[in-house]
This record gives structure tokens, C-alpha cells and sequence, in this order.
């Protein structure tokens, strides 16, 4: 079995997709981050948090979702889960593999673990606080650390 750990940032509650991040439970191994274009309006505290960490290296929706499911179809040795703090990072995942009416990406099975982790706060660890990858090491490293 191998864990991920997932972060996801959007452009607020409810929001459009803005990056995303699949970390793996083995800090050797490779991790993913992508950052998505989107096109709709941006909460004002997400401007300041979270658009100042999120590159320059936007892609398309559809691109997105193809190096997701690429990644993900690399490194299914094994079985996947997919460990999370927060609901919507899963609906975000799950709505990136989506690529139309009754169509998905090729993609391995996977399990998707909710995590509550009350006391826990990404920010206060993250080295990059609201960076989809930076958030998702600190989940990864709280959780092996403290829930392996």
C-alpha cells in the first residue's frame, strides 16, 4: 500500500480549482503539484494567502487533468490511498479526473482516507503556508509522524 497526501487550493468557498498536490508517504518518491487556470473571480483573502504561492506555470483544466492521471498511473505500484484533512481537497481530486458527461481518466483504484486532525493546522507548519505541495508535505509529515 502506498499513501499520498493530498492538498488542494481554490478561488474560494465553492470555488474553481487552482492547484493541487498528491504527496508521497516516502519523501524520496516524487510528488505532484500542478497549477490550474481558472477563470472566475477570487476571494480577496485568497489573493493575498494563496495566488503569491502558486508559480507561474499554469496549465489548461485538461492538461491538469492528464498529468494527474499520468501520475497516478505510474506509481500504482501497489495500492493507492489517498489520505486528506479536508473534504473538498477530495471533491477537487475527483472533479480534476472527470473529462466529461459519463467519461473519466484512465486511472488505477484507488482508496481516498479522511483524515480529521482536530488541533492540526496546515498553515502553522507548511513551509509555504497555502501552497498546495508545501501544505500537503506537512500533512504528510504530521500524519506519518503522529498516525502511520
Amino acid at each position: 500500500m502506498m499513501r499520498y497526501y493530498l492538498d488542494a487550493e481554490y478561488t474560494c468557498f465553492g470555488g474553481e480549482l487552482m492547484s493541487l498536490a498528491l504527496v508521497p508517504a516516502d519523501p524520496a518518491l516524487e510528488s505532484f503539484y500542478v497549477a490550474v487556470e481558472w477563470a472566475g473571480p477570487t476571494d480577496p483573502w485568497v489573493e493575498t494567502h494563496v495566488v503569491p504561492h502558486l508559480g507561474s506555470d499554469f496549465v489548461s483544466r485538461e492538461l491538469a487533468s492528464l498529468k494527474l492521471a499520468t501520475f497516478m498511473r505510474e506509481r500504482a505500484v501497489g495500492h493507492m490511498v489517498i489520505v486528506a484533512d479536508w473534504p473538498t481537497d477530495f471533491e477537487h481530486l475527483l472533479a480534476l479526473l472527470i473529462t466529461g458527461p459519463g467519461r473519466m481518466q484512465p486511472v488505477p483504484d484507488f482508496d481516498m482516507k479522511f483524515q480529521r486532525l482536530p488541533g492540526f493546522n496546515t498553515a502553522s507548519t507548511s513551509r509555504m503556508p497555502h501552497n498546495a505541495l508545501a501544505d500537503a508535505e506537512a500533512l504528510r509529515d504530521h500524519c506519518e509522524a503522529n498516525h502511520g
